[in-house]
Protein backbone atom coordinates (compact mmCIF):
# COMPACT_ATOMS: atom_id res chain seq x y z
CA UNK A 1 0.00 0.00 0.00
CA UNK A 2 1.71 3.61 -1.07
CA UNK A 3 1.74 6.16 1.53
CA UNK A 4 0.98 8.53 -1.46
CA UNK A 5 -1.80 11.15 -0.93
CA UNK A 6 -4.38 11.62 -4.25
CA UNK A 7 -4.37 14.80 -5.81
CA UNK A 8 -8.02 15.06 -4.70
CA UNK A 9 -6.78 14.64 -1.26
CA UNK A 10 -3.94 17.14 -1.41
CA UNK A 11 -6.52 19.79 -2.85
CA UNK A 12 -9.11 19.63 -0.14
CA UNK A 13 -6.39 20.18 2.08
CA UNK A 14 -4.77 23.03 0.41
CA UNK A 15 -8.13 24.69 -0.02
CA UNK A 16 -8.85 24.48 3.79
CA UNK A 17 -5.74 25.34 4.61
CA UNK A 18 -6.12 28.69 2.09
CA UNK A 19 -9.44 28.95 3.52
CA UNK A 20 -8.06 29.04 7.39
CA UNK A 21 -5.71 31.88 6.43
CA UNK A 22 -8.16 33.92 4.64
CA UNK A 23 -10.60 34.07 7.51
CA UNK A 24 -7.59 34.58 10.11
CA UNK A 25 -6.73 37.45 8.22
CA UNK A 26 -9.75 39.29 8.38
CA UNK A 27 -8.67 40.81 12.04
CA UNK A 28 -6.65 43.22 10.96
CA UNK A 29 -7.40 46.79 11.41
CA UNK A 30 -5.63 50.28 11.88
CA UNK A 31 -3.21 50.16 14.91
CA UNK A 32 -4.46 53.45 16.48
CA UNK A 33 -8.67 52.80 15.73
CA UNK A 34 -10.59 50.58 17.98
CA UNK A 35 -13.10 48.00 16.45
CA UNK A 36 -15.70 50.29 15.87
CA UNK A 37 -13.51 52.48 13.53
CA UNK A 38 -13.34 55.37 16.19
CA UNK A 39 -9.52 57.15 16.92
CA UNK A 40 -8.59 56.16 20.07
CA UNK A 41 -9.20 57.93 23.04
CA UNK A 42 -5.57 60.49 23.52
CA UNK A 43 -5.58 61.09 19.97
CA UNK A 44 -9.18 62.42 19.35
CA UNK A 45 -7.87 64.72 22.54
CA UNK A 46 -6.10 67.04 20.83
CA UNK A 47 -5.82 70.72 19.77
CA UNK A 48 -3.27 72.56 17.54
CA UNK A 49 -2.06 75.50 17.31
CA UNK A 50 -3.06 78.42 14.50
CA UNK A 51 -1.14 77.68 11.37
CA UNK A 52 0.64 80.82 10.04
CA UNK A 53 1.48 79.33 6.36
CA UNK A 54 -0.20 77.89 3.55
CA UNK A 55 1.61 74.53 4.06
CA UNK A 56 0.88 74.74 8.02
CA UNK A 57 -2.62 75.07 7.34
CA UNK A 58 -2.35 71.87 4.96
CA UNK A 59 -0.33 70.04 7.59
CA UNK A 60 -2.71 71.10 10.21
CA UNK A 61 -5.85 70.15 8.72
CA UNK A 62 -4.70 66.81 8.26
CA UNK A 63 -3.28 65.82 11.61
CA UNK A 64 -7.12 67.13 12.18
CA UNK A 65 -8.55 64.31 9.99
CA UNK A 66 -5.63 61.82 11.20
CA UNK A 67 -6.33 62.44 14.87
CA UNK A 68 -9.91 62.66 15.21
CA UNK A 69 -11.27 62.23 11.90
CA UNK A 70 -11.66 65.76 10.42
CA UNK A 71 -13.52 67.09 13.86
CA UNK A 72 -11.49 69.56 16.51
CA UNK A 73 -11.56 68.10 19.58
CA UNK A 74 -14.17 69.79 21.99
CA UNK A 75 -12.44 68.88 25.16
CA UNK A 76 -8.93 68.59 24.56
CA UNK A 77 -6.60 66.74 26.91
CA UNK A 78 -3.73 67.90 25.07
CA UNK A 79 -2.10 70.57 22.60
CA UNK A 80 0.28 70.44 19.91
CA UNK A 81 2.01 74.01 18.88
CA UNK A 82 2.76 73.14 15.21
CA UNK A 83 5.26 75.96 13.46
CA UNK A 84 5.08 74.86 9.49
CA UNK A 85 7.66 76.41 6.82
CA UNK A 86 8.41 75.39 3.36
CA UNK A 87 10.94 75.96 0.68
CA UNK A 88 11.44 75.09 -3.37
CA UNK A 89 15.11 74.98 -5.24
CA UNK A 90 15.36 74.27 -8.33
CA UNK A 91 18.11 70.99 -8.17
CA UNK A 92 18.40 70.33 -11.94
CA UNK A 93 19.92 72.77 -13.99
CA UNK A 94 19.96 73.09 -18.13
CA UNK A 95 23.45 73.93 -18.91
CA UNK A 96 22.09 75.55 -22.37
CA UNK A 97 20.10 77.63 -20.83
CA UNK A 98 20.59 77.72 -16.93
CA UNK A 99 17.20 76.92 -16.02
CA UNK A 100 15.67 74.87 -13.53
CA UNK A 101 14.11 71.28 -15.21
CA UNK A 102 12.95 70.15 -12.18
CA UNK A 103 12.59 70.84 -8.38
CA UNK A 104 12.38 70.35 -4.58
CA UNK A 105 9.67 70.92 -2.26
CA UNK A 106 11.25 70.72 1.61
CA UNK A 107 8.38 70.86 4.10
CA UNK A 108 9.85 71.52 7.41
CA UNK A 109 7.42 71.14 11.05
CA UNK A 110 8.34 71.63 14.60
CA UNK A 111 6.26 70.67 16.93
CA UNK A 112 5.65 70.79 20.90
CA UNK A 113 3.15 67.89 22.63
CA UNK A 114 1.91 69.24 26.01
CA UNK A 115 -0.53 68.07 28.01
CA UNK A 116 -3.38 71.02 29.25
CA UNK A 117 -4.19 69.71 32.61
CA UNK A 118 -0.62 70.07 34.03
CA UNK A 119 1.39 71.66 31.30
CA UNK A 120 3.48 69.06 31.21
CA UNK A 121 5.56 68.48 27.76
CA UNK A 122 5.07 64.91 26.95
CA UNK A 123 7.13 65.47 23.43
CA UNK A 124 8.68 67.63 20.79
CA UNK A 125 10.44 66.97 17.73
CA UNK A 126 11.06 68.26 14.12
CA UNK A 127 10.72 66.76 11.14
CA UNK A 128 10.96 67.28 7.08
CA UNK A 129 9.30 65.85 3.98
CA UNK A 130 10.76 66.54 0.56
CA UNK A 131 8.70 66.21 -2.39
CA UNK A 132 9.75 66.27 -6.08
CA UNK A 133 8.24 67.94 -9.30
CA UNK A 134 9.46 68.52 -12.96
CA UNK A 135 8.79 72.59 -14.19
CA UNK A 136 6.76 72.75 -17.26
CA UNK A 137 7.65 75.12 -19.70
CA UNK A 138 4.67 77.65 -18.86
CA UNK A 139 5.38 80.14 -15.81
CA UNK A 140 1.70 79.73 -14.29
CA UNK A 141 2.23 75.73 -14.46
CA UNK A 142 5.34 76.44 -12.62
CA UNK A 143 3.81 78.38 -9.95
CA UNK A 144 1.37 75.24 -9.53
CA UNK A 145 3.63 72.66 -9.99
CA UNK A 146 5.42 74.24 -6.97
CA UNK A 147 2.45 74.63 -5.12
CA UNK A 148 1.44 70.69 -5.65
CA UNK A 149 5.12 69.83 -4.37
CA UNK A 150 4.39 71.93 -1.42
CA UNK A 151 1.17 70.21 -0.86
CA UNK A 152 2.05 66.81 -1.33
CA UNK A 153 5.30 67.36 1.13
CA UNK A 154 3.02 69.12 3.86
CA UNK A 155 0.51 66.14 3.57
CA UNK A 156 3.61 63.44 4.31
CA UNK A 157 4.63 65.72 7.24
CA UNK A 158 1.34 65.43 8.63
CA UNK A 159 1.60 61.81 8.43
CA UNK A 160 5.39 61.71 9.80
CA UNK A 161 4.10 64.09 12.76
CA UNK A 162 0.99 61.86 13.02
CA UNK A 163 2.87 58.77 13.91
CA UNK A 164 5.23 60.50 16.57
CA UNK A 165 2.25 61.53 18.40
CA UNK A 166 0.77 58.18 18.02
CA UNK A 167 3.66 56.82 19.93
CA UNK A 168 3.60 59.73 22.36
CA UNK A 169 0.49 59.13 23.37
CA UNK A 170 0.32 55.44 22.87
CA UNK A 171 3.01 54.55 25.64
Amino acid sequence: MSSELKPSTVLRRSLLIGAALLLAGCQARPLYQDANGETRGALAAIAYSEASSRVGLETRNRLIFLTSGGAESKTPEYRVDLAVSGAVEGILLDDTSDTANAGRAVVTGTYTLKRISDDTVVKTGRRSAVALFDYPRQEFAKLRAARDAETRAALELAELIYADLAMALGR
